[in-house]
């Protein structure tokens, strides 16, 4: 019986993990199906269980979008609460849920950025490091700018000449910084693909070798870095296009 009332023969498993081994409502086994097949009620997705499988991806960093996007909405239709208005009250907070946890995960990995800080959180246990400091290598930039910000933010008083040089000065360092940025993710797609191999590489070898591991090790250490000092340089720049707008 599907949710509309009608028949329905249970077809195959899905993937996807659920949170208890029995049903909530009549206590069958469920072993991944999305609704129990003895009363045919919605069950709830584990909270353990990451996004990737959720959507039905390996953890991979280059992923197709046409398929997230068709698995997303699949899934939206199985679990969407409209579908719920009539159910029991157990019934409509299971969809609620479901919902939830597929929306954060689609939007989580639609985006490359936030698909990596999620992977390192999965494999390495943290996203970044929170940087408070410049990367080092635009440690002098980063200092020189701060001053040229100050100097902007209290020259409100001075003639516009001064206030024009300085805010030309400003639109060229955030032109500099945003360049660094595409380096930066140039950098970063470089490691999705090396992250993608050493995956594939897995199912063929021996995920536990130490040649693995060290390879595996020493692509997320790079990308956390990287990572950390983007996030580092979009907050000056958001600073920057907030300070000049």
């Amino acid at each position: 019986m599907t949710m509309d009332g009608t028949q329905k023969t249970p077809t195959k498993r899905s993937e996807l993990q659920m949170a208890r081994s029995m049903c909530w409502h009549c206590q069958s086994e469920v072993t991944g199906e999305y609704f129990c097949e003895q009363c045919v009620k919605v069950q709830p997705l584990s909270k353990e269980m990451d996004y990737f499988t959720c959507l039905g991806l390996p953890r991979l960093l280059t992923i197709d979008l046409g398929a997230l996007e068709a698995k997303f909405y699949e899934l939206s239709r199985t679990f969407h609460p409209d579908f719920y208005q009539r159910k029991t009250d157990s019934e409509q907070n299971i969809s609620l849920g479901n919902s939830a946890m597929l929306n954060t995960a689609y939007r989580t990995l639609k985006d490359p950025i936030q698909r990596a800080e999620y992977l390192l959180r999965l494999e390495a246990g943290s996203a970044k490091d929170i940087r408070t400091s410049p990367p080092a290598d635009l440690f002098e930039e980063i200092l020189t700018l701060q001053e040229d910000l100050e100097a902007y933010r209290s020259a409100s008083d001075q003639d516009p000449a001064t206030v024009a040089r300085l805010r030309d000065k400003l639109a060229t360092d955030r032109e500099l910084l945003e360049q660094r940025q595409r380096e930066m993710d140039r950098r970063l797609f470089e490691l999705f693909t090396r992250w993608d191999a050493l995956h594939s590489r897995q199912s063929r070898t021996d995920p536990a070798s130490p040649d693995f591991q060290k390879d595996a090790t020493a692509v997320l250490k790079e990308m956390r870095e990287i990572l950390s000092n983007r996030t580092y340089l979009c907050n000056i720049v958001n600073d920057l296009t907030a300070t000049t707008a």
